[in-house]
């Protein structure tokens, strides 16, 4: 979990009331300036998926009273209102799902898995794995995230639609790939038990992504941690 998330779950009215009147405010300054707007949605709409790969169809396993939900809840209420205005106003939108992103810049602070990872294996720090070795994660690269946003706003299509990457990580193999590359860590890896809004799997399907957008993400993740931690 992210500290943003964090700071969601502290402040769920606020944060869903701010959301769903930004998103309305948002659409109807597009709709009236004739502007093309996006939804920066994301793959929480889908929670626990019961599937492999999720297709942009799937219907979602949700729980709208898990302790983050105001977030997932407030993003699925987005792109209801998103496209009820392509159908009434035709507004000119643009839907994507985005997943977990990392970078060169992440702070210390940042909570995010990757981060978080580096971080315990630099200062020597058990790394936790919740659940078990089969959780998995797909991530993918800033540059290529942005990429992909750039060809949806430069393409009609108008439906929700995953912009990711195609590999599929354990979250235990992440872990062993980040000790290899930095050996000296005397960091182990411990187990604790699944928080209750952490889901187990997590992998798009990017068919859609890459028929209608010609859209393929390029940078590794392995690749790119070699290059970050080996100095």
């Amino acid at each position: 979990m992210s500290s943003f998330t964090n700071l969601l779950s502290k402040n769920p009215i606020e944060t869903t009331k701010t959301a769903v009147i930004w998103a309305i405010n948002m659409l109807e300054l597009a709709t009236k300036t004739k502007a093309k707007i996006l939804q920066a949605s994301t793959s929480e709409v889908y929670w626990d998926p019961q599937v492999n790969e999720i297709k942009e169809t799937y219907r979602w396993n949700v729980n709208p009273v898990w302790p983050r939900s105001c977030y997932d809840e407030w993003k699925r209420i987005a792109e209801t209102f998103f496209n009820n205005f392509k159908l009434e106003y035709k507004t000119n939108i643009r839907i994507t799902r985005i997943f977990n992103t990392y970078w060169p810049s992440m702070q210390k602070n940042d909570n995010r898995v990757i981060s978080n990872f580096i971080i315990q294996a630099l200062e020597n720090k058990d790394i936790t794995i919740y659940w078990n070795w089969k959780q998995t994660r797909s991530f993918q690269y800033i540059d290529d995230l942005i990429k992909g946003l750039l060809m949806l706003m430069n393409s009609n299509y108008k439906k929700p639609v995953n912009i990711w990457n195609k590999e599929n990580y354990k979250i235990i193999n992440i872990i062993k790939i980040i000790l290899q590359i930095i050996p000296e860590s005397k960091s182990k890896i411990i187990f604790k038990n699944l928080p209750i809004d952490d889901p187990i799997y997590r992998k798009p399907d990017i068919s859609l992504a890459k028929k209608e957008l010609w859209y393929e993400a390029s940078v590794k993740l392995k690749e790119w941690l070699e290059k970050q931690l080996i100095i």
